[in-house]
């Protein structure tokens, strides 16, 4: 899932300020996952700002709203009527969502109310944990579901560096080595001959450094 975190009230004021009409709109799948951006995030922004704004007698009016996913036309649209009644989105999708609403409000400003920060799992609940680069190039089936690239703070792809201590990194004793979690998942898997396979430097052609990337799965193209 896609992990990010509600921007700091101050600078979600200015962003708005040139606006006295702003609808707050939500987004029901990942953000709201890591109370970001779900329906009870807006409720709560959206009291926050109002009382900040009457305190400092700036008049504003704030419509809600949330739909289930920012980055699919189908339930965009949903939000069109809203959008027409107000001078600007504040979107607390991820930064994927907050484009989208670009794209298909084309007049209306989409100002990003959430700080996108990377894919990860909730480990627990209040915890997310990035363990996903996007890189294009996934190698998960060699190390035993666990990624190196992503996980090990000097991203080795075949084998540690040799400075973690009692399975943590020698970078910050709150980081748990990756290799150390590789090597014990590839033991208990009884895949240890995966370490004999040696990886070439990763080819960044497939990431993110060469450009914006599309996936085309033209068997769902109409």
């Amino acid at each position: 899932m896609i992990v990010g975190e509600q921007k700091p009230i101050s600078e979600i004021k200015q962003i708005i300020a040139p606006y006295q009409k702003v609808l707050i709109l939500g987004c029901g799948t990942c953000v709201k996952t890591c109370f970001a951006g779900g329906e009870d995030e807006v409720a709560v922004l959206a009291s926050a700002l109002r009382l900040v704004c009457k305190t400092e007698g700036k008049r504003i009016e704030i419509e809600e709203q949330t739909v289930e996913r920012q980055c699919e036309d189908e339930f965009i649209q949903e939000s069109a009527q809203a959008v027409s009644r107000n001078q600007a989105i504040l979107s607390l999708a991820c930064g994927a969502g907050v484009q989208a609403m670009a794209r298909r409000f084309t007049t209306a400003p989409v100002l990003p109310g959430v700080n996108t920060t990377f894919m990860g799992v909730l480990e627990k609940p209040g915890l997310f944990t990035e363990e996903c680069s996007g890189c294009g190039d996934c190698k998960l089936a060699v190390f035993g579901g666990i990624c190196p690239f992503t996980r090990c703070a000097k991203k080795l792809l075949n084998g540690p560096c040799g400075g973690s201590q009692n399975g943590h990194c020698e970078v910050s004793s709150d980081i748990d080595c990756a290799w150390h979690l590789i090597i014990e998942r590839l033991k208990a898997l009884g895949q240890m001959d995966n370490l004999r396979v040696y990886l070439p430097p990763k080819n960044w052609a497939a990431s993110l450094s060469s450009g914006p990337r599309k996936l085309i799965r033209e068997d769902h193209m109409l």
